[in-house]
């Protein structure tokens, strides 16, 4: 591929990571790694390094990433949400990579990002606090320089992958405002604690700090430009992840709507259900053109619209397309799909814990007006 992927370079990108993940994130798999541990495979998480180069592919060249943009990383996305894969990849490349590229630290990211890119380190990015608000005023964790360095005190809520990741970048308040700190995941003084969460595919941690060492990343209280940038692009990747999962349910409605037959007639030949699935479809490509566009934007593809406009409308228009097609596809299958053994439920609980992970519906809509100068 080069620097501006033709359609012919991102189709075959797609079929590519299509194929590894039909192979790597069946449902038998998802449902074994569900009840794991740590929640994911670490051998494929090597191989999507290793053999697709898929954490490098939008990370900076000059620390082991190979230079592409947003447009292509839509298309990994939209394939893992596709198949639900169960991976820190969300946490790793987007949250906390994002975050180093966005600090502007040469020095924080030339000792984080090669790692990230190789596969070799997962990392995440703990902003929320008990309110669950991804914002940097009335932080409560703080962070202190002492005569040892830097140390933190405080927690963290409803931190992605926080319980296994290597790298916890974690913002603080400090006397010139809210700070970036990078905190191994063996430090001292923290301790993480897995949380019950409704979306098992998608592991989130309690985070405690209790004197902490600490790594200050980028400008000194320079946080909050840092989650502005993030925000804008995790809520586009999230987006791009919802259009793959709300995909799949139309493609296993439409599939089941042709092959169960009732009263000597396929169940797809019924108004009723043609109809849901014409809405499903709807709902489906107008997702698909608003994570497009997000995509577009902030790759900086001439005649896009702004980032945080277009990251924020495409968080809403996914977040309501994805939980509405999932629950049309439990409908679609009637009984069976309201059961634990079916993976329409699992496309359901994704749905409604995407909708929720940056703040949910009242937040969303929250930020989109501020995106727009409201």
């Amino acid at each position: 591929m080069s620097e501006t992927s033709s359609q012919a370079e991102l189709d075959e990108l797609r079929a590519g990571v299509r194929d590894f993940l039909a192979a790597k994130s069946g449902e038998r798999q998802v449902r074994r790694l569900m009840d794991s541990e740590r929640g994911y495979d670490d051998g494929v998480w090597r191989q999507m390094a290793e053999q697709l180069g898929l954490q490098s592919l939008a990370l900076p060249t000059e620390h082991g990433g190979d230079g592409y943009g947003f447009v292509e990383l839509r298309v990994v996305l939209e394939e893992m949400g596709r198949t639900l894969l169960p991976s820190p990849f969300l946490s790793t490349v987007v949250l906390a990579g994002s975050a180093l590229v966005a600090s502007g630290d040469a020095a924080a990211q030339a000792a984080h990002l090669p790692g990230i890119a190789g596969g070799k380190t997962t990392a995440t990015l703990a902003v929320a606090e008990a309110d669950g608000a991804w914002r940097t005023d009335g932080l409560t964790t703080e962070a202190v320089r002492t005569d040892a360095g830097w140390r933190l005190r405080g927690k963290k809520w409803f931190v992605v992958d926080g319980a296994t990741a290597d790298l916890v970048l974690v913002v603080a308040r400090t006397p010139d405002g809210p700070g970036l700190f990078a905190v191994s995941g063996d430090a001292a003084g923290l301790t993480r604690t897995p949380l019950r969460t409704l979306d098992p595919t998608r592991r989130l941690a309690w985070l405690t700090f209790a004197g902490t060492p600490a790594v200050p990343v980028g400008q000194a209280g320079g946080a909050a430009a840092v989650v502005e940038r993030v925000l804008d692009l995790a809520t586009a990747a999230l987006a791009a992840e919802q259009v793959g999962g709300a995909r799949a349910c139309l493609e296993a409605s439409v599939a089941y709507a042709r092959d169960r037959v009732q009263f000597g007639r396929a169940i797809g030949s019924f108004q009723a259900v043609k109809h849901k699935c014409a809405d499903m479809f709807m709902r489906v490509q107008l997702a698909s053109a608003a994570a497009e566009e997000a995509a577009n934007a902030i790759a900086g593809v001439e005649g896009a619209p702004a980032p945080g406009v277009a990251a924020a409308v495409a968080h809403v228009v996914c977040s309501k397309a994805f939980m509405f097609v999932a629950a049309e596809n439990i409908q679609v299958h009637g009984g069976i799909g309201f059961t634990w053994e079916h993976p329409a439920h699992l496309y359901f609980r994704r749905a409604k814990s995407s909708q929720l992970l940056f703040g949910g519906p009242a937040v969303y809509h929250e930020r989109l007006l501020g995106r727009m100068g409201v």
